[in-house]
């Protein structure tokens, strides 16, 4: 079965070095929220912006929420400082450290070890704190196997889309969105590799962002393609994009209820009292153990979403 872990439906960015976004995203209904110290934050405002984040982690309301942050790439000076100050100063209110860039499954490893030694340090619980890692380049896709496997810290792989377009020199300035050269979807590869290795290994995969913040309608389009794979979740970078994104990578409402009317009927059927059956007839539709596999997946993404049933399974009279 596909990895649920904690809900990523929406997975807001926030820069570290504004106070008055990080107030706001407290409040958005977005299922992770990521505090940023790499892109969204300029060199000289770094230092500052770790304090931000590190206040507002232990001062702030994030009821309901993961809580990420964000550190700067293994090749800039950034990333130790960004790590042990953030981790040391509010780990205990901190869920996940995201690791972008990553093109080796030694940049997992370095960042679980030096998370293992501050948890011991300051007396943490070892290994609470989770990695995300993302992938943002052709060295890092082809070792997105090895990434996803370098440590029992690692919840998500996350594609980053617009350094991985420089890195393989992809003609288009439109991040996430389809080129009109191009006879398909010029990501598909892309997407489905990082989804095999997370769930080859029983992680999340989360898709990147879509720039043209205030194009709902297309943010809606765009991330249809990665939830209809089976991706988890999806970037979003304006309040505006939080409930489309909601809404499409989680399963609707007639998809979810069917799912759980399968995983009951298939449990009764199957039972002494059902008749020790293996393979059954569920109104005009054929049920068997596939069938309750796939029922799995779209049932654990609904309780994940908190929804609701609407309909309930009727043993057959005796």
């Amino acid at each position: 079965m596909a990895a649920v872990g904690r809900p990523r439906r929406s997975c807001l960015a926030v820069p570290g070095s504004s106070v008055k976004m990080l107030g706001k995203a407290q409040g958005l209904p977005a299922d992770q929220v990521f505090l940023d110290l790499e892109d969204a934050v300029a060199p000289l405002a770094k230092p500052d912006a770790r304090k931000n984040i590190v206040a507002a982690l232990n001062e702030g309301d994030w009821a309901g929420k993961t809580r990420v942050v964000r550190v700067n790439d293994l090749t800039t000076p950034w990333t130790y400082r960004d790590v042990i100050e953030v981790v040391e100063g509010a780990g205990a209110n901190l869920d996940c450290i995201m690791l972008p860039k990553v093109q080796t499954a030694a940049q997992v490893q370095w960042l679980d070890l030096t998370l293992t030694q501050i948890e011991k340090t300051i007396g943490l619980e070892v290994g609470r704190i989770g990695i995300e890692a993302q992938i943002e380049n052709a060295a890092g896709l082809v070792n997105v196997d090895a990434i996803a496997a370098a440590s029992p810290r690692v919840e998500t792989i996350i594609f980053g889309p617009a350094d991985f377009m420089a890195s393989i020199n992809m003609k288009s300035m439109v991040v996430g969105g389809l080129i009109p050269d191009y006879p398909g979807d010029p990501y598909h590869y892309i997407l489905m590799r990082i989804l095999m290795a997370a769930r080859m290994h029983d992680k999340q995969a989360i898709d990147g962002p879509f720039l043209q913040i205030r194009d709902v309608d297309a943010f809606r389009e765009v991330a249809k393609r990665s939830a209809a794979l089976g991706f988890d979740g999806k970037w979003v970078l304006h309040p505006g994009q939080i409930d489309a994104a909601n809404e499409v990578y989680q399963p609707a409402q007639a998809d979810y209820d069917h799912a759980e009317l399968i995983l009951d009927a298939y449990e009764h059927y199957t039972s002494e009292a059902g008749g020790r059956l293996g393979a059954v007839m569920l109104g005009d539709e054929m049920i068997d153990e596939a069938s309750r596999k796939m029922a799995l997946v779209v049932a654990a993404k609904g309780r994940a979403a908190g929804m609701s049933r609407t309909s309930s399974f009727t043993q057959p009279a005796q």
